[in-house]
C-alpha cells in the first residue's frame, strides 16, 4: 500500500429511470392537488415511477452495468460495490451484493451504505478512500431507490415530491491535480424526525398496527427539511470550495441533490451562481433520493455539457439528518 494518497476521480458513470411518467395531472386524479400547486412548491412537473415487480436492484444493476462499460472495463475488475439506498430489496442480504452477483463482480466485496438523501455522496467520498490508499483499484458506487414503494399515495404532502431511479460511477485513480480535491461529510442526528420511516425496523417492528397508522411510509416535516437544506448546502458549498483552493466563480457546474426547485435556486443564490450553471433534473424525475446525483452528474455527461478540466461542485442532503459535499475536477 502506497505511503501516498493517491488521487481519485470519475471513470464512469451511468443512471437509469423506469418508462413509466407520472405526471401532475395525473396525481390531481388520485389525490386533493394541483399542478400549480405542486410547480409553486417543488418545480416538479413529472416523476417516473417502477411497475410493481422491479425492485430497487433491478435498477442497480441497468445503471451499474453503465458505468462499467463507460469506464471501459469488465465487471471483473470492479474491487469493491456500494450501493447507497433508503429502499434497499430486503434488510438482508445487502442491495448491493446482489448487484455484484448478477454483473459477475465476482473479485468485489460489496457492502450498502445508508445516509438519507445524502446516500450517494457519501458513498462516493467512502469509496474514495479505497482508491487513495491503494487498497482497491475500481469502486463501483451506487444511488439507487424505490421510493414510489414507501410513500402514502394519499397524503399529498409526500407523494407528489418523489420518484424512481439509479444512478452509478466507478471511481479509480485520477492523474495528480485532478479528480476529487476535496470532500467533506457532516451530520446532525438531532434532526432526524425531521424526515423519517417510522416503522420496519426494531423500535417499530411490521405489525398491523404500524401498517393501520401508515407508519411504513414516509414521514416528512417539510419546512424544517427545507430550511436545513438551503442553509446546509451553502455552507457545505463554501466549506470544500475553501478546502480546494477555489472561488465560486471557478465552478464550471453544480450539481445539488435533486429534492426542490426553490432549495435549488435559494442555495445557487446564496452561493451567487448563474443558472446556467446549475444543473437542474428534478422538474422531470422529482426527487430521487441517493439517485439524484448521479442521474444529473451521468445526464450531463453524456449532453456534452462537462469537459476535460471543468470545476465540479456536488453537495447532498438528507435524512439523519446528513450533509455532504466535494469539488471535483474532471
Amino acid at each position: 500500500m502506497p505511503n501516498e494518497l493517491l488521487n481519485t476521480g470519475i471513470a464512469g458513470v451511468g443512471a437509469y429511470v423506469p418508462d413509466r411518467i407520472v405526471t401532475n395531472a395525473d396525481l390531481e386524479k388520485i389525490v386533493d392537488t394541483s399542478d400549480e400547486w405542486i410547480v409553486d412548491r417543488s418545480g416538479i412537473r413529472e416523476r417516473r415511477i417502477a411497475p410493481p415487480e422491479m425492485a430497487t436492484s433491478d435498477f442497480a444493476e441497468i445503471a451499474a452495468r453503465q458505468a462499467i462499460a463507460d469506464a471501459g472495463i469488465t465487471a471483473e475488475e470492479i474491487d469493491l460495490v456500494i450501493a447507497a439506498t433508503n429502499t434497499p430489496d430486503m434488510v438482508f442480504p445487502a442491495t448491493a451484493c446482489l448487484v455484484q452477483d448478477r454483473i459477475g463482480a465476482k473479485k468485489a466485496g460489496a457492502f450498502d451504505l445508508a445516509a438519507g438523501c445524502s446516500g450517494f455522496m457519501y458513498a462516493m467520498i467512502t469509496g474514495s478512500q479505497f482508491v487513495s490508499t491503494g487498497a482497491c483499484r475500481n469502486v463501483l458506487v451506487i444511488g439507487a431507490e424505490n421510493l414510489s414503494k414507501i410513500i402514502n399515495w394519499k397524503d399529498r404532502k409526500t407523494c407528489v415530491l418523489f420518484g424512481d431511479g439509479a444512478g452509478a460511477v466507478v471511481l479509480r485513480q485520477a492523474a495528480p491535480g485532478s479528480g476529487i480535491l476535496s470532500q467533506k461529510l457532516w451530520a446532525d442526528g438531532s434532526g432526524g424526525h425531521s424526515l423519517k420511516l417510522p416503522a420496519g425496523g426494531s423500535r417499530l417492528p411490521a405489525s398491523h398496527e404500524t401498517v393501520d397508522n401508515n407508519l411504513h411510509f414516509i414521514h416528512m416535516r417539510g419546512r424544517d427539511i427545507f430550511k436545513f437544506a438551503v442553509r446546509a448546502t451553502g455552507k457545505a458549498a463554501a466549506e470544500v470550495l475553501a478546502a480546494a483552493g477555489l472561488k465560486v466563480s471557478d465552478v464550471d457546474h453544480f450539481i445539488p441533490h435533486q429534492a426542490n426547485v426553490r432549495i435549488i435556486e435559494a442555495a445557487a443564490k446564496r452561493l451567487k451562481l448563474p443558472r446556467e450553471k446549475v444543473l437542474v433534473n428534478v422538474d422531470r424525475y422529482g426527487n430521487t433520493s441517493t439517485a439524484s446525483m448521479p442521474i444529473a452528474l451521468a445526464e450531463a455527461v453524456r449532453e456534452g455539457r462537462i469537459k476535460k478540466g471543468d470545476y465540479i461542485l456536488m453537495v447532498g442532503f438528507g435524512a439523519g439528518l446528513t450533509w455532504a459535499a466535494a469539488v471535483l475536477k474532471w
